[in-house]
């Protein structure tokens, strides 16, 4: 196991210690930091170490996988206070995962690079479980040394790595027009099995016929579950959903490019988040298009 590198995880929530788990059963050294003491023991009891810090987390590592919500955690992680840049040996590469605006992306990697790091911009995609069983996919940019130094870190985590690119930005741009897509669906798969209720339909039947029919999508077939067992226990949350169609929207904004449909999905979860459930998991759209119609979903019978 020695000639693997040793990895360090930034961010042990529902992706990232999925993530260092499936590093440690492919024989890499692991060490994690994440704000969650919880978080750290389960680290540890999968074989890492957790340290104190995200300086601490890196020194000595070869590869930081940071996988952190958004772009100011990002920011924060890798040029504040005991952050990785600093603490990081030169020549090590960092894997960035968190959904950010490709300008970001860029932004990140050129003060990386000016201090003797490697930087490989990949986003991910494939939830909580996907991460779990290194099987999530990777819509990665980099340069072909970036790539080189990450690929033994990379092929554990992951199903599929796509090498979209050479220079950090690109990545994110191929997980802007991802997450816009994903957020439509959500936001539609909830409004239909909403308004199948409101038709006083079987829900469980609707869901069996329609994800064997025309209408299916991956996340109708992925979110609506939740739903019908009325756990909202957040493997994706409203909030993140909230930020990356925002960044959809900003970008639209900026090159004048309209996006009434994301727009209108990016309105959904805002109400949604304002309703109070920003931290629960975004099939909580649903819920919150009940509550407007009056209508009970599976669950919804406990929050009266």
């Amino acid at each position: 196991m020695s000639h693997l590198p040793s990895v360090a995880v930034v961010g042990l929530g529902s992706m990232g210690l999925g993530m260092a788990r499936s590093l440690l059963r492919a024989g890499h050294a692991v060490r994690g930091f994440d704000i969650s003491a919880e978080t750290l023991n389960a680290l540890e009891a999968a074989g890492g170490t957790a340290r104190s810090n995200p300086g601490d987390a890196v020194a000595g590592a070869d590869v930081a996988v940071i996988v952190v919500v958004n772009a100011a955690q990002t920011e924060t992680v890798l040029f504040g206070e005991y952050g990785v840049v600093a603490a990081m040996k030169p020549g090590g590469v960092i894997i960035a995962c968190a959904t950010i605006s490709p300008a970001e992306a860029k932004r990140f990697a050129a003060r990386a690079e000016e201090a003797g790091l490697l930087y490989v911009d990949g986003p991910i995609s494939g939830g909580s479980k996907k991460a779990e069983a290194g099987q999530l996919t990777f819509m990665a940019s980099g340069s072909s040394a970036a790539f080189a130094a990450a690929r033994p870190a990379l092929d554990a985590m992951a199903g599929t790595v796509y090498e979209l690119g050479d220079q950090p930005g690109i990545g994110s741009s191929f997980k802007i027009v991802n997450q816009l897509l994903a957020g439509v669906h959500i936001a539609a798969a909830c409004e239909a099995i909403t308004f199948a209720k409101s038709m006083d339909l079987d829900i469980s039947r609707v869901f069996d016929v329609i994800t064997k029919s025309a209408g299916n999508s991956w996340m109708f077939e992925n979110r609506i579950p939740h739903v019908l067992e009325g756990d909202y226990t957040p493997h994706s949350a409203v909030a993140i959903f909230t930020k990356d169609l925002g960044i959809v929207s900003d970008i639209g904004r900026q090159t004048k490019f309209p996006l009434p449909i994301a727009s209108a999905a990016l309105q959904l979860f805002i109400m949604t988040e304002a309703a109070g459930m920003g931290r629960d998991d975004d099939s909580s759209v649903a819920r919150l298009l009940a509550q407007i119609a009056g209508i009970k979903l599976p669950g919804m019978d406990d929050e009266d």
